[in-house]
């Protein structure tokens, strides 16, 4: 019994640690660095304004292009210092011939889809600005975005910088995700003060052209391995809340479940491809940062919970199973009630009905359950390179 004990105790420290116990500790680093000294101002200069590339990869996003185009003529930046390519690879709804009515867009076009990152590394050829802003094609923009990325880049250290990612909607499924997206964007602003942030945002992140390594063609989240590889290089990856991307929310779990378990399968082949990073004698706190903020959370933490209710289900038994006298009743139970309830959450969503208390334990349950699905999804090889994006509310 003590081995189930121990089991169960550390893997629950474990799943703590990774959601809450992370974020704690982080916050009270932060505030210890700044009781020691005073906290790194990055260099910043208001006139600093090198000319940019705003580079956005689509695959048939004619019906976004309208919004997206005005939307990206509106930001605050000089006008003589933009320029906009699109690389629509594959793209066979009428993407391209639309977008020649831009005539400030830079559009370069092949019939065959080849995935993201194959376009992404194609049109980098085309970039001769030395930042370049990478973009998604149905996401709008704050409109200080751009000045507010390209000034951080003023500090010769800074090799990436991300934007936020915003959720747009007020109902139930929405409301859930964007808690999720603030608790993350907290979390990356402390990030950011300790060190780096651990991986930058698709939907808006900046880089600088130079640093720009080609990613292998098959790459998942290439977002998190290009913003990385810049961080390995000694460069750090800051975060700007007010530079962000506005997306709204996935129609409905099932829809999001697709993306998380592209997202799972991305995570753990990321894990394989940066495996110098888990080394914490090469790469000091970046690696603390990236095992505690973002490797956990894709292996030991959906294990975990996995064993901890194995544990105290077998502990249960071995004594009386419904005996409240005993903590690891309390704690088993107490399980039983949050899948319980995560269950309601489904059933409710299913039949149309959303009710946050319920919702919450359901999308955290799929959040770990499309970590199963993702990395037998990544052994099989079977997560095509070519994004389905999730259809969104």
């Amino acid at each position: 019994m003590l081995t189930l004990e121990i089991i169960f105790w550390v893997f629950a420290f474990l799943v703590f640690y990774s959601y809450i116990g992370y974020g704690i500790l982080l916050y009270t680093l932060v505030k210890l660095k700044r009781l020691v000294g005073p906290a790194i101002k990055y260099k910043t200069e208001a006139n600093f304004e090198p000319e940019v590339t705003l580079f956005v990869t689509a695959f048939n996003e004619k019906e976004f292009i309208a919004a997206k185009m005005a939307n990206s003529f509106a930001l605050d930046y000089p006008e003589d210092k933009v320029r906009y390519l699109w690389v629509t690879d594959g793209s066979d709804d009428g993407t391209p011939d639309l977008l020649k009515n831009y005539p400030k867009v830079e559009v370069h076009h092949l019939p065959d889809r080849a995935g993201k990152v194959a376009a992404m590394n194609r049109g980098m050829k085309f970039v001769n600005t030395p930042i370049v802003i990478f973009s998604d094609g149905n996401t709008m923009l704050g409109k200080e975005s751009i000045r507010r990325i390209v000034r951080m880049f003023a500090d010769e250290k800074v090799g990436c910088v991300s934007g936020e990612k915003r959720i747009f909607g007020k109902d139930t499924a929405a409301a859930t995700e964007g808690i999720y997206w603030k608790y993350e964007s907290s979390l990356k602003r402390l990030d950011a003060e300790l060190y780096s942030v651990v991986g930058a945002a698709g939907e808006l992140f900046a880089v600088r052209t130079a640093l720009y390594q080609p990613v292998e063609t098959d790459t998942l989240l290439d977002d998190f391995i290009i913003s990385l590889r810049i961080a390995m290089l000694g460069y750090t990856i800051q975060y700007d809340p007010e530079a962000y991307a506005i997306e709204n929310p996935s129609a409905s779990v099932r829809e999001e479940l697709k993306r998380k378990i592209r997202i799972s399968a991305g995570g753990i082949q990321s894990i394989v491809r940066l495996k110098e990073l888990l080394n914490p004698f090469k790469f000091g706190v970046l690696s603390f940062q990236y095992i505690s903020h973002r490797v956990l959370r894709w292996t030991l933490a959906p294990v975990g919970l996995l064993l901890m209710f194995t544990a105290s289900f077998m502990l249960c038994i071995h004594g009386r199973f419904i005996d409240f006298t005993t903590i690891y009743s309390w704690l088993f139970w107490g399980q039983v009630a949050f899948y319980f309830m995560a269950l309601l959450g489904w059933f409710l969503e299913s039949k149309h009905l959303k009710s946050k208390i319920f919702f919450v334990p359901y999308y955290f349950f799929i959040m770990n359950y499309a970590v199963y699905l993702g990395f037998f999804r990544y052994l099989k090889k079977k997560q095509s390179v070519n994004w389905e994006r999730a259809k969104r509310g």
